[in-house]
Parts: C-alpha cells; structure tokens; sequence
C-alpha cells in the first residue's frame, strides 16, 4: 500500500511539474481542446435536439384513414389504438365531417344541401396520428390491410424530406466529430512534444540514473488527459449556462417558440450522457494525443 502511494505521489507530482513548467502551451492546448469540446458538444446536442424536433413534427403528421359505406369509426378505434407506432386515434363521423365541410363551403343550409345530394356523400374517418415520422409509412400499409377501411393517405413528400433531413445532420454531425478529434489529437501532440523538449535534459538525467521509459514517460501522457479533461469541463459548464439562458429567453416567447423550444429539451439520458461524452472525448483525446507525442522519444 505505502509503495503504491508513493508511486502514485510521485505520478502526480510530476503531472503537476510538467504542467507548471509548460506555461502558455498549457493554456495554448486546453483553450484549444475546449474550443474543440465545445463545438463537439454543440454538434452532439444539436443532432439531438434536431431528431427530437423532427420527431415532434413527425407525430403532427397523421395519416388520414377513410372508411367504406356503413362501417362505423368508433368500431375500429380500439383496434387502430393497438397498432404499433400510433400515438393516438380520433374518430371523425361522416355528420361531422358533412357539417364542416358545408360550413368551408359557406353554404348556411345543411338539411337543403343534403337533400339536393340525396343524403350524406362522405364516410367515416380516422385520423390516425404516427410515434414519428419514420413509421408513418408503415403505418399506413398496416391501416389498408384492416378490414373496412377503404384508402388511407398522408403527406409522403413531407415525411421523406424529414427522413433525409434527419440522415442528413446525422452524417454532417460524424464528419465534424471525426475532423474536430483529428484536429484536436494534433494540438495535443504538437503540445506535449514541446514540453518534452523543453525538459529533454531532465529526463536524460533520469535515464541515466536507471529509471525506465515508462516512468519518464507517463506523466507526460497524464498532462495530455489532463488538458482534455480540463477542456471538457470548461466546455461543459459553458454549455450549461446557454442553455439555461435560452431556456429563460424561450419562456418570454410566443406559443410556437415555446413549442419550438420544448422540441430541443434534452431528455434525462441525454442530460446525463453529454458531459460523459465530452469528458470521455476529451480524455481519450488528450491520452491519444500526448502517447503520439512521446512514442518517437521513447523509442529512441
């Protein structure tokens, strides 16, 4: 036990020298990984927020089920309310759909209209609204297949613009986390690497006395998680403080803002997650970044 505390206290000690000694560099490396972290975390929780807003516009989306003659929505109500990917069901009688459309019409006088027509030419309806927009289609397969259903219909164009749409951001999302983690390991190495030369004479002293590369070593990819753990919090936090502030700002905003702004809420798995993944990124980052910076001196 007292020889673990003892490396490990040596580990830290060393961690912290390195740090203190690489000055401006430190500063150069962590104001770079939380820039990088930032946009990462913007990137991550935009892709988020976007898919929960196409969802939520997806579910306005219903497919718009009619009945043949005779055949009673309410009866096929339970039924549709059983399927999966409906969120939920409302049933439109050919009476009330006649009267609306009557009314759209401007015509004041139903009982005439009707008559001139020998009755009600419409049938029953359900409006049938989807979890998403990705299983609206599907949905709407399924809904043809039931018996006494005459046609369903939806706004197929819509839902394929937000299909590709929703791909579309997935796809741009991964190239920026790939490009901005390249980019990131660069700044880590090109970092640690200065601040290995900067102490080449200690560690040739060290060398000398028999200690091994890997305790020469491992501070220096210490201080490069260190600079990635460092910029994740500070990415963190500023992200925190945006979205609180926009929160505060979408309250003083009409209805539609509002429905707009409860369409980006992260959910609490999503809440939880984004500093993991910031601090996973960022740590993971740095240890790549600074074991590339001292792999060339350890192999000498």
């Amino acid at each position: 036990m007292f020889k673990f505390l003892t490396k490990a206290d040596y580990l830290l000690r060393e961690t912290l020298l390195g740090l203190q000694r690489g000055g401006w560099m430190n500063w150069a490396a962590v104001s770079t990984m939380t820039v990088l972290l930032f946009l990462f975390g913007i990137s991550l929780q935009s892709t988020w927020q976007l898919e929960s807003l196409l969802n939520q516009f997806g579910s306005q989306l219903e497919v718009s089920v009619y009945l043949e003659s005779g055949i009673e929505a309410s009866s096929l109500k339970p039924i549709v309310e059983g399927m999966s990917g409906v969120a939920s069901v409302k049933t439109v009688s050919k009476e009330e759909a006649w009267a609306a459309l009557v009314e759209d019409l401007g015509i004041s006088e139903i009982r005439g209209a009707t008559e001139q027509l020998s009755g009600n030419p419409l049938v029953d309806e359900l409006r049938v609204k989807a979890r998403n927009s990705e299983v609206v289609s599907d949905l709407k397969v399924q809904l043809e297949t039931l018996p006494g259903v005459d046609e369903a219909s939806y706004l197929p164009e819509a839902v394929k613009r937000l299909a590709q749409l929703n791909d579309g951001v997935r796809w741009v999302s991964l190239f920026i986390i790939m490009i901005l983690s390249l980019t990131a390991i660069a700044v880590i190495t090109t970092t640690i690497r200065l601040i290995v030369m900067a102490r080449r004479r200690e560690i040739e002293v060290m060398q000398l006395v028999g200690a091994t590369s890997v305790w020469i070593y491992l501070p220096f990819i210490l201080q490069g998680a260190a600079f990635g753990v460092v910029g994740a919090a500070i990415s963190w936090g500023s992200l925190i403080s945006i979205h609180h502030f926009l929160n505060q700002l979408a309250a003083q905003q009409p209805d539609f803002i509002q429905f707009l702004a409860n369409g980006l809420q992260l959910t609490p798995s999503q809440t939880l997650l984004l500093p993991f993944s910031l601090f996973s990124l960022g740590g993971t980052v740095g240890l790549l970044g600074s074991l590339l910076a001292v792999r060339k001196f350890a192999l000498r």
